[in-house]
């Protein structure tokens, strides 16, 4: 046991369909603990495997949950903590093991209540009062919350514009950032005073099964802090500082999720001011490429060229506001507002090709003034590092602006 995280891969990799299922369940169940800090009890690992193996159903494991904590005569000082995991890991545990969904205000609400039934006196009611919570990923800034005499109308309509959308025809980019925002607007209510990321963990569980989606539980049961940081980084902004709604990283959880791609969902990505080391969030599926990107090959001869491409009858480049060309648009969110040389952004880009890099990627970006040089004046300087313009900054922002 590991951080709350308890290995079921034994049962996982036997095959036994039944067995598979129930242990894929209570890994995502228990893992889901971490995004409030929480680690379940060794207990709950002994009463997990006799659900699994057949022994007692699920209903048998939480009340023997139940009465282990109403009969303990020696009390640990997280005790309250390692009961709130426990309880909540069966809950959800008999939650997703049933097929049954209601896609409604009512029906969010009452999968609150069964979440944390018997662990919160609240359980199943919304907040009657407005919120902040420190984020370690902000350095102590809170995400705004919604105001809590709205909550009901707003979950009311942001379900209603989930309903009536359709995912027919769509590439599978669109779904993805689709899906992000609805989640993202759906946590960012925070309907609940606590519970809400596990509730919406759950939620969007159970939505995406009930649309048709095969959902890998390991996800969340490995990086449910992940996704709820994620989350944060998709609902905050602050002007004074420079930071923009950043759902970039939800995104890349979902395409996990649901694309199978294997970005490296480690929470110090995520970080409003990361260090050099954690400014570049690589996809793991990408090998690395042995060929050296030597950085005295980005020249002004070969911007020069691009640019020309785009020169007016009066001689002047072109200042496009926005740009049809995905190859640019990969390059920008790549970016972002990080300082990344040339090796770093071929990473995030999953490219091994020097000059599809250059001729299809950073040379158009730059002459069409999205990208530009950290060192202008010296283009062949060692240590040339690339970021976006003003221009490519507010197109940046508007490709991951939240729309609520």
């Amino acid at each position: 046991m590991k951080g709350g995280y308890i290995d079921f891969d034994e049962y996982i990799r036997q095959g036994e369909p039944d067995k598979k299922e129930k242990a894929s369940i209570w890994q995502t169940a228990i893992g889901l603990q971490a995004v409030d800090g929480l680690k379940t009890s060794d207990y709950l690992k002994e009463t997990a495997i006799k659900h699994i193996e057949g022994d007692i159903d699920i209903d048998q494991a939480r009340e023997l949950i139940k009465t282990y904590y109403l009969s303990k005569s020696v009390r640990e000082p997280d005790d309250n903590e390692k009961q709130e995991a426990d309880k909540v890991s069966a809950n959800i545990t008999k939650i997703l093991s049933s097929r049954t969904f209601d896609f409604s205000t009512n029906g969010l609400v009452s999968l609150h209540r069964r979440i944390f039934e018997g662990v919160f006196k609240h359980a199943g009611k919304v907040r009657d009062y407005n919120i902040t919570k420190k984020e370690w990923v902000l350095e102590g800034d809170t995400v705004n919350y919604l105001n809590f005499e709205d909550l009901r109308r707003a979950i009311d309509y942001d379900l209603e514009q989930e309903r009536q959308f359709s995912y027919k025809g769509i590439s599978q980019d669109a779904m993805i950032t689709h899906i992000s925002g609805f989640v993202s607007g759906l946590w960012q209510i925070h309907a609940f005073s606590e519970g809400n990321t596990r509730t919406t963990a759950v939620f969007t569980i159970l939505y995406l099964r009930h649309i048709g989606f095969k959902v890998s539980n390991d996800m969340f049961a490995l990086h449910s802090w992940y996704f709820r940081n994620a989350l944060v980084r998709a609902n905050y902004k602050n002007a004074v500082k420079g930071i923009d709604y950043s759902p970039i990283y939800l995104e890349r959880f979902f395409r996990n999720l649901l694309l199978g791609e294997q970005w490296d969902l480690r929470n110090r990505y995520l970080h409003i001011h990361p260090t050099e080391e954690w400014c570049v969030q690589p996809n793991l599926a990408t090998t690395k490429s042995s060929e050296s990107v030597n950085q005295k090959s980005f020249v002004t001869a070969g911007i020069q060229d691009i640019q020309d491409k785009h020169r007016t009858s009066t001689g002047q480049v072109q200042d496009k506001l926005h740009t049809d060309n995905y190859n640019i648009i990969g390059l920008i969110k790549v970016i972002g507002s990080c300082q990344l040389s040339a090796k770093e952004i071929m990473t995030g880009l999953q490219l091994k090709s020097r000059d599809n890099f250059l001729n299809l990627y950073l040379l158009p970006a730059i002459a069409d003034d999205y990208v530009r040089l950290l060192y202008s004046d010296k283009p062949r300087h060692p240590r040339q590092k690339y970021l976006l313009t003003a221009k490519g900054l507010a197109l940046y922002n508007e490709l991951y602006q939240c729309k609520k």
